[in-house]
């Protein structure tokens, strides 16, 4: 059985040149078994014959020895798959490339899944107040895990009992059976991929070899971080099974919102309101900040929306590389007419007269005549 293999160069059917390195050998199989695929391409002779090509220029070129034996003496040299037909068996080194691109998982081989598996990562949300995140913190948490069965020391057999291998896999885990052009592996249906059974159970996890219990934390919260930072705790997550490693616990961090300030990055924000006399003459006033109090000297003429820079006032750099600023933007503070006394209003008006500005004085006729005639 002929293939389109059977008088291209290898490297020309990947597309690669013949320098091309193992990696760029890998993309460019990859992105032609994604395209050639017959669970993409169904009833599609011709696409299946380009998969069947590009499989087995990959296999000649993806390992050294061959690829090698291929550049000196052609396809003999590499194993002459084109010279007596496809052979199926080379999709058992491929689960790194295409095992989960058509939903296969291991379908194309693999290890045996009875060994040591490694516990999950957790992911655990936690909301800090902004002065938490601006100067560090200890919190404690409380979250649950898998974690190994103390009975059973996670064998998941009940006491003085083993698990004992599958009689029906070998204890591979897997079974294997042609499907099209394809020798394709699934999990054991007997022992559901574990590679051994439990007849007699254990009590407390009932064979599973784990139990989710609650545990407390401590977290350490480092000056300086930002929402959305994430704390990683190694080994603080789910138990792995049969003496696998831990998961990782992770902890994101959420800020909440501070009723005075905000922040971007290192820096903190902040807004003031002036007098309108203290904006045209000046002033001195006092700002507060995440460190205490500063003052902030106002130039005469100071307009609404202008900033200033208190230098040293904000967060902690991550890392210890010294604080950010504090930036202030002054807004002008204008009162109602009724929160004015009787002398503020007559000043205003007095003032607004010299400008030649005009104004509205909503006080009754009556109270103006008093002030006319000194009564």
């Amino acid at each position: 059985m002929a293939t389109g293999s059977s008088t291209r160069d290898y490297y020309e059917i990947l597309g690669v040149a013949r320098d091309a390195s193992a990696s760029e050998i890998k993309a460019a199989y990859r992105k032609l078994a994604v395209r050639w695929h017959p669970d993409k391409n169904p009833g599609d002779a011709q696409a299946e014959e380009r998969f069947k090509e590009a499989a087995e220029a990959y296999a000649a070129l993806s390992d050294a020895e061959q690829r090698a034996r291929y550049d000196r003496f052609g396809r003999e040299g590499a194993g002459g798959f084109g010279a007596g037909g496809f052979d199926p068996t080379i999709f058992a080194d491929f689960s790194d490339i295409l095992g989960d691109l058509f939903g296969f998982g291991n379908a194309f081989g693999g290890g045996r899944r009875g060994g040591p598996q490694p516990g999950a990562d957790l992911r655990y949300d936690l909301e800090i107040d902004f002065e938490e995140a601006a100067f560090g913190a200890t919190r404690t948490i409380e979250f649950s895990r898998l974690e190994t069965c103390g009975r059973c020391a996670g064998s998941g057999a009940a006491e003085g009992k083993s698990p004992q291998t599958c009689s029906t896999c070998g204890g591979v885990g897997q079974v294997r059976f042609s499907q099209g052009f394809f020798t394709v592996a699934r999990p054991c249906p007997r022992c559901r991929g574990e590679g051994r059974v439990i007849d007699d159970p254990c009590a407390d996890c009932r064979g599973a070899g784990r139990v989710e219990r609650s545990r407390e934390l401590e977290v350490r919260i480092p000056a300086g971080v930002d929402a959305g930072a994430r704390l990683r705790l190694s080994g603080e997550g789910e138990h792995g099974r049969r003496g696998g490693r831990r998961g990782d616990l992770y902890v994101i961090l959420r800020v909440a919102p501070h009723e005075r300030f905000r922040r971007e990055g290192p820096h903190v924000l902040s807004q003031v309101e002036i007098s309108y006399p203290q904006a045209v003459l000046g002033a001195e006033i006092e700002i507060p900040t995440l460190h205490g109090s500063e003052k902030l000297v106002v130039p005469p003429g100071t307009r609404p929306g202008q900033l200033f820079k208190l230098k040293g006032q904000g967060i902690e750099r991550l890392g210890g590389r010294g604080r950010g600023d504090q930036v202030v933007e002054v807004e002008l503070h204008i009162p109602k007419a009724s929160e004015l006394g009787e002398e503020a209003r007559t000043l205003l008006a007095r003032l607004a007269e010299i400008d030649g500005d005009e104004v509205r004085d909503e006080r009754g006729v009556l109270e103006r005549v008093k002030e006319l005639f000194g009564g």
